[in-house]
């Protein structure tokens, strides 16, 4: 297919992108909730709060151990949404959705136009099927490429994102992708537009191996079990169940890299996080194991309709004219490609 599966696959991804912008924006918000909990190597700690005196004495107390306020209350997505709403405006919720779009041109249309390419290469060529071990090493390779073109704009699009919930003298405030990705370069370095891009890297493998393998082999199996015919029911029934697994598979990883993303790495200051291990490591220790599991909700409640709208964008987009046979031909049925 060429050029075709490039654009076909970058036009669908667009448009899934667009339409659950504000679920993508939530999700981004619950995961850094709690962040503040996890120790910053830049703040002094101090373990023994200073003597006093008392009852005019000059007795020193002795030193008593600082216990560190409480985790604030976890928030569900829809609390989270209402308060963006409130505090922000309806337009908050369409923050960074040109770093979406940018992200999608550069991410996707490479990694949907990677896995359509493989697909034809390793496809059988009597049957037209693919192991399921083909595809998810296509989805692996595809995904890995299209991340590491796309992480700029996957930077900016989490640091638009998370901007709001940040005091207002600490806000960024980008006011485009294009503002983002220059001043992260001038401010921060040229590295820092590829900022966590091995978390980029391997999310982007996970997703893509586990969404359009799972949906490629989902369809198939409905097909030829003969459960629905090849149509609207299929196609969302498939790419429904191919966002719940992504969702499951990459979560963990996705916490990650938006922490990792998101961190503000002052000149002559330590790293909150000097890597995706240490962060993982902090993020666990002080949060416990189920925050790589925040915002959770929100993620398959975006991934999943994400994934409908892409496979079925894409459904329509490929779907070609009925072949016209000349009139003095008997006329079969149409010949649709699938």
């Amino acid at each position: 297919m060429g050029l075709k599966g490039f654009v076909e696959g970058g036009l669908a991804s667009i448009v899934a992108g667009c339409s659950t912008h504000p679920l993508d924006l939530i999700k981004v918000r619950m995961q850094l909730q709690g962040e503040s909990h996890v120790p910053n190597p830049n703040q002094q700690l101090h373990s023994l709060r200073p003597a006093f005196a008392f009852n005019g004495s000059s007795m020193a107390a002795p030193g008593t151990l600082h216990i560190p306020p409480p985790p604030p209350p976890k928030v569900g997505p829809i609390s989270v949404g209402m308060k963006i709403f409130q505090t922000e405006g309806v337009a908050a919720l369409f923050s960074g959705v040109s770093a979406t779009v940018l992200r999608q041109t550069l991410y996707s249309t490479t990694r949907m136009g990677l896995y359509d390419v493989f697909k034809q290469k390793w496809s059988d060529p009597n049957s037209g099927s693919m192991p399921l071990g083909r595809k998810i090493a296509a989805g692996l390779i595809a995904g890995g490429i299209g991340a590491a073109v796309g992480n700029p704009a996957d930077v900016a699009m989490v640091r638009m994102q998370a901007d709001g919930r940040l005091p207002a003298s600490q806000r960024r405030n980008y006011k485009s992708v294009v503002d983002a990705i220059t001043r992260m370069a001038r401010q921060e370095g040229i590295t820092s537009l590829w900022r966590g891009s091995s978390l980029t890297v391997n999310r982007a493998m996970i997703v893509t191996a586990s969404q359009l393998a799972s949906y490629d082999q989902i369809k198939e199996t409905i097909l030829e079990k003969g459960v629905m015919k090849d149509g609207l029911g299929t196609h969302v029934t498939a790419s429904f169940a191919a966002g719940f697994v992504a969702a499951v598979a990459s979560n963990p990883v996705d916490v990650i890299k938006t922490r990792v993303m998101n961190m503000t790495v002052e000149p002559g200051m330590a790293a909150p996080y000097t890597g995706a291990l240490d962060c993982a490591l902090k993020t666990v220790r002080a949060e416990g194991p189920m925050a790589l599991y925040k915002g959770f909700i929100p993620t398959i409640s975006r991934q999943g309709p994400f994934t409908v709208v892409l496979f079925v964008t894409l459904e329509q987009i490929r779907q070609p004219e009925p072949i016209k046979h000349a009139e003095h031909h008997s006329d079969p049925e149409p010949d649709y490609w699938h």
